[in-house]
């Protein structure tokens, strides 16, 4: 067990399961308000999906590559960690669809591909498709309810062309998951609300991109310094913002144990609970479970049985991320900074990013070479990522072929996997998250974070860190110094 202490607090003391950025931002969020905070992370690294790594000598991120910069928390967590200075706007946000043999311009004017004028998507859709879009006007307001599939009820809607050749793939790419099954409620709520009120999906649309464009483009980038960019990224890779925020939790007085997984929680009087960790036990005021859904059922079993059932209910996809290097002399021109790939093709990746063209930090990480990443599976296909590297890369070298002419041979590939890495969101799942977290808030000092409960993004797993360490900051109460220490 690899342990990391350099101070310690006489604030209450809360343990934190889970080294991911969920379980990284709760413990900083916790630390700097003055609590002590032990983080136990059962591999051999922090950070989850976030990894920075290398091909070729050139610096790449092996894992989630850009912030969503709409939204405040990621963007500020990296800034009080010191990497403000960093933070690096795309060189180029153009992207393409890779459909029916063609790569077409990403249409514009549409909210995650649900247009809201059916000539966006002209180049896209077949006619025949443009004019189901249009039919929308005609249906009489749909019956929503509590929550929809987005497919489901965007195909109703506007016909099944434009879930398949647009929502699906830009859906696919955040969840690896099924876009007929996914919840509207969940993935898309602005849409989703506003779809219960306006008499058509295309209204909903309007709405939606209406208010958007209410905020300035200024004052939505207000945090970033960076204008109204979309996404971010870290020169260095957003895979080093784990090991800033670790660095950050250090220097406030936290502990940080990896190879140490939480295998038991023990109730300890009304209030406190032991955290069982290999031959340690640790005592603590507060715990705070930022690990995947499985591991938080089992810890959960002998004191929130419903919670163990919801949570067990709860799926998973894997993918791969196969990245490549070539010499940049071999490459064809290529537009923007990637392309998507519609499931309905029948093809193995589903989607590319052009890494080098992207993000200046990794072109100019190694000058001579082109860097780009393709991501192959979703749920449903465990098949495909558990394929060897060189079928992967294989396979990813001939859809790159036909799409982008790309012929060359790479200098340098290397595989990663992550298995079980994307929590899926089907119909219900924010009801059965608001039934776990109801039912986890009858245990005094427990709280729960982390992708599987309000959004896979980097950003919306540290707003739920953070909710789980302010509720737990605004009910503490102060306890003897010497807690905490091991039996």
């Amino acid at each position: 067990m690899n342990a990391d202490t350099t101070g310690h607090h006489a604030g209450p003391h809360v343990v934190v399961a889970g080294g991911g950025i969920a379980g990284l931002a709760a413990a900083h969020r916790l630390a700097v308000a003055g609590h002590r905070v032990t983080l136990l992370e059962a591999g051999p690294r922090l950070g989850g999906k976030l990894l920075a790594g290398e091909i070729a000598g050139a610096p790449v991120d092996l894992g989630a590559e850009s912030l969503l910069a709409r939204r405040p928390e990621a963007v500020a967590l990296a800034r009080a960690v010191g990497l403000g200075d960093r933070l690096q706007a795309p060189g180029t946000t153009t992207a393409s669809v890779w459909s029916r043999g063609e790569l077409v311009p990403m249409p514009k004017g549409h909210v995650m591909g649900v247009p809201g004028d059916a000539h966006a998507v002209e180049g896209l859709l077949s006619a025949e498709g443009v004019r189901r879009i249009g039919l929308d006007a005609e249906l009489p307001p749909a019956e929503i309810g509590d929550d929809i599939a987005i497919g489901a009820y965007v195909a109703a809607r506007m016909g099944h062309e434009v879930v398949d050749r647009l929502v699906e793939p830009l859906l696919g790419g955040v969840y690896a998951g099924d876009a007929y099954r996914i919840s509207m409620k969940a993935a898309v709520p602005a849409l989703f609300e506003a779809a219960r009120t306006r008499p058509t999906l295309t209204a909903a649309v309007r709405a939606v991109q209406q208010a958007g464009a209410a905020v300035p483009a200024d004052a939505a980038g207000a945090a970033t310094g960076l204008g109204g960019t979309v996404f971010l990224g870290v020169d260095g890779g957003v895979g080093t913002l784990p090991g800033a925020v670790a660095d950050a939790i250090r220097a406030a007085g936290g502990e940080i144990l990896t190879d140490a997984p939480v295998t038991a929680l023990r109730r300890t009087g009304a209030t406190g609970w032991q955290v069982v960790s290999g031959d340690r036990v640790l005592t603590a005021d507060a715990v705070v479970l930022a690990t995947p859904a499985g591991p938080a059922a089992a810890l959960l079993a002998p004191h929130a049985p419903a919670a163990t059932a919801e949570l067990d209910a709860i799926a998973y996809a894997s993918m791969a991320l196969v990245t490549l290097a070539f010499r940049r002399t071999d490459m064809p021109a290529l537009p923007g900074s990637g392309f998507l790939v519609p499931p309905v093709d029948g093809h193995t990746i589903k989607a590319s990013t052009f890494s080098s063209q992207k993000w200046q930090w990794v072109a100019d990480g190694a000058p001579d070479l082109f860097v780009l990443r393709t991501s192959v599976g979703r749920h449903g296909e465990e098949d495909q990522v558990h394929r060897e590297d060189a079928d992967l890369v294989a396979a990813s070298l001939k859809d790159l072929a036909a799409a982008i002419g790309l012929t060359a041979r790479p200098v340098a590939t290397t595989v990663t996997r992550w298995m079980g890495g994307l929590p899926q969101y089907p119909v219900g799942h924010l009801a059965r998250v608001a039934r776990v977290r109801e039912t986890v808030a009858a245990l005094p000092g427990l709280r729960v974070a982390g992708a599987a409960y309000d959004g896979v993004g980097i950003p919306a797993c540290i707003a739920s860190a953070h909710r789980a360490a302010d509720e737990i900051i605004a009910t503490s109460k102060r306890t003897d110094p010497g807690a905490g220490h091991s039996l």
